[in-house]
C-alpha cells in the first residue's frame, strides 16, 4: 500500500516542531508574512484554502521564499489536490478524514495528513495508508487527556499526531512533550488580524518564542 506521507518529510516536520497555520486575505501579504516567520526561525507553514487568493499565495511563497516548507490546509475536495500540486504545495492537510481526498492525494504523490478526532476517523485513515494525522480541534475535543486516551489503542502502530486548535504559547510545551505529538499546528503565530495589519515584527517575535520553546523541549541532536 502506498503511504500518504513520506517518512523523510515527516521527520523534517517533526524536527521543526511547529507548523505555522495561516489565513491570508491579500496576495501582497503572502511573501512578507512568510519572511517574517522565517526571520523568527519558523520554516514550515500550512496556508489554508479559506480565501480566494490562497493558491496564488502558495505560488508566490514557493517562488520568493524557497527556504519555507509551504504546505496547504483545508483541502476538502479531490479537485483541490490537483490545484495544490499545480501551485507547488509541499504537502496538504485537512480538518477531516475524507477517503476520496486521501486517495486523490496518494495518487497525485502529494504528502497528505487527514484530520481526526475519533477512533473511527483514525481507522478510516489507517485503512487509507495514513500514519501522520492532524488532531483537530485539539483543545475543544479534550486536549492532551483526550488525545492520550484516543491514541492508546493504536500506540503499537506508532501513529503520530499534529494537534491544531486552541494551542498557544502557554500550552505548547505540554503538547511538545507528549510522545504522540509529531509537531504543533501554530495558528497563534500569525493571526489573520496581524497579517492584515502588516505587523511583521510581532509575527517574527511570536515565531522566535515558539522556536525557543521547541529547542528547550526538543534540543537539536549534537
Amino acid at each position: 500500500m502506498k503511504t500518504a506521507f513520506p517518512t523523510d518529510l515527516q521527520s523534517t516536520i517533526e524536527a521543526r516542531g511547529v507548523v505555522a497555520v495561516l489565513v491570508i486575505d491579500e496576495l501582497k501579504h503572502a511573501v512578507p508574512v512568510a519572511r517574517a516567520l522565517l526571520r523568527g526561525g519558523i520554516t514550515a507553514m500550512e496556508l489554508t484554502l479559506r480565501t480566494p487568493v490562497a493558491l496564488e499565495c502558495i505560488r508566490a511563497i514557493r517562488h520568493d521564499v524557497p527556504d519555507m516548507l509551504a504546505g496547504v490546509g483545508t483541502v476538502l475536495e479531490p479537485r483541490q489536490v490537483t490545484e495544490v500540486v499545480r501551485a507547488g504545495g509541499a504537502f496538504a492537510v485537512a480538518p477531516g478524514c475524507n477517503r476520496r481526498v486521501i486517495d486523490a492525494a496518494i495518487d497525485a504523490g502529494l504528502p497528505f495528513a487527514p484530520g481526526i478526532s475519533t477512533a473511527s476517523d483514525i481507522e478510516q485513515a489507517l485503512e487509507a495508508g495514513c500514519r501522520l494525522l492532524k488532531f483537530f480541534p485539539a483543545e475543544p475535543s479534550g486536549g492532551l487527556p483526550y488525545l492520550n486516551s484516543l491514541a492508546a489503542p493504536y500506540a503499537h502502530l506508532r501513529l503520530r499526531y499534529i494537534p491544531l486548535g486552541g494551542l498557544n504559547a502557554k500550552n505548547m510545551r505540554s503538547y511538545l512533550e507528549n510522545p504522540h505529538v509529531a509537531a504543533l499546528g501554530g495558528s497563534w503565530l500569525a493571526p489573520r488580524e496581524l497579517i492584515a495589519a502588516e505587523r511583521w515584527d510581532e509575527i517574527t517575535a511570536h515565531a522566535q518564542a515558539a522556536v525557543d520553546a521547541v529547542r528547550r523541549v526538543r534540543p537539536p541532536a549534537s
